[in-house]
């Protein structure tokens, strides 16, 4: 069905492999569940909270999600759905727009799975290259539109570039859209994973999301990165009633309804601070970047917890990384991520000892 096995669990299953690589590809946070979130999940297990919710998920969760991202976005965010997380959510938002031959475009590097999941659903992936500066260029996305073009997905902060989209990118985006009568879906997992203190909007909210401008934006939130729940399957989608309502219908026959007493623990982990695991990944985003910098082409990351370096010259980036893996250093090829084969990705989700040790290895095979 031309859909391949992920590049990314191919490299972690290798890790399984080996014995004690220096583990830089996969994004999954180096902290733990905040332990109030913990203790609401057992309290929710012992009260009896372990059978079917409602397909939409707790309504107290729900209305705190809507009033937080309406009170950040300055208006009402419109309906919520508790997704089995923010790839649940793009699965169902992609079934629920995208007929046979329909169209999305994304930049070109993209998030793994926003190729496989069109072409699952009969849809035709449209990726826009954005190299060498890994921004969003209006003019080139504008040339890929056609009559039938639906969606316009972004992701900011991006996997795999660290890239945030300006105010002023986020706005030739909604323009665009507009024109061209287009749904945005904004994947936004990363979003507390900003490294500008520069806040946004009356809601004291830092990311320019394409919502605060646009109303036909379908927000894709979620705690995997956040609150390192990674693997509690937690996500949720914010926008048009007539969207959510076709999503939370095909969740009734996909993933029912997200685990009931997880739920309660994300309500209660909305209130846990996470402002010292932002700050430790501020940091080591500048440590990674001052590093690798001086040896490779790089752009600042400035959010997420991703860095995509150029591999050095001669050198495509599956070869390169296949000369990290030999030397303990696991980091994952660009053409996992883009229709090129000239960078690779680094998760600096990883301890500053093994973040450092990485970088020396890696600057070592220039």
């Amino acid at each position: 069905m031309g859909v391949d096995a992920s590049g990314i669990r191919k490299v972690f299953d290798l890790a399984a492999k080996m014995k004690d690589p220096i583990n830089l590809s996969i994004g999954l946070p180096d902290f733990d569940v905040p332990e109030p979130a913990k203790q609401a999940a057992i309290e929710a297990i012992q009260s009896g909270h372990n059978r079917y919710t409602q397909t939409q998920g707790i309504a107290p969760l729900r209305e705190r999600l809507r009033a937080d991202m309406s009170r950040e976005i300055g208006r009402d965010v419109g309906e919520v759905l508790i997704t089995s997380g923010v790839s649940g959510g793009l699965f169902l938002a992609i079934l629920a727009t995208i007929d046979p031959g329909d169209e999305a475009i994304f930049l070109d590097p993209y998030f793994v799975m926003y190729k496989h999941l069109l072409t699952m659903a009969g849809g035709k992936p449209i990726a826009v290259d954005s190299y060498p500066d890994l921004r969003f260029h209006p003019e080139r996305v504008e040339k890929a539109i056609t009559s039938r073009t639906k969606l316009l997905i972004l992701n900011s902060p991006a996997n795999p570039t660290g890239i945030v989209m300006s105010e002023a990118e986020v706005k030739s985006a909604v323009e665009l859209a507009r024109r061209h009568d287009l749904l945005i879906v904004s994947d936004e997992i990363y979003e507390p994973f900003l490294y500008d203190e520069t806040p946004v909007g009356e809601g004291g909210g830092r990311l320019p999301s394409p919502a605060r401008f646009y109303e036909k934006t379908l927000i894709l939130r979620g705690f995997s990165k956040s609150h390192a729940m990674t693997g509690w399957r937690l996500g949720y989608a914010a926008g048009p009633e007539a969207i959510v309502s076709q999503m939370t219908k095909l969740q009734q026959y996909t993933f029912v309804c997200p685990p009931a007493p997880l739920q309660y623990a994300a309500l209660k982990a909305l209130d846990v601070s996470m402002s010292d695991a932002v700050a430790a990944y501020r940091r080591k985003r500048d440590l990674v970047f001052d590093r690798l910098s001086k040896e490779f082409d790089v752009v600042l990351p400035e959010g997420a917890f991703y860095i995509f370096p150029k591999s050095p010259d001669g050198s495509t980036a599956s070869d390169f990384v296949a000369r990290a893996i030999e030397n303990n250093v696991l980091i994952i090829p660009g053409n996992v991520f883009s229709e090129r084969d000239t960078h690779f990705r680094i998760s600096y989700a990883t301890t500053d000892e093994k973040l450092a040790r990485g970088c020396e290895i890696l600057c070592s095979l220039v």
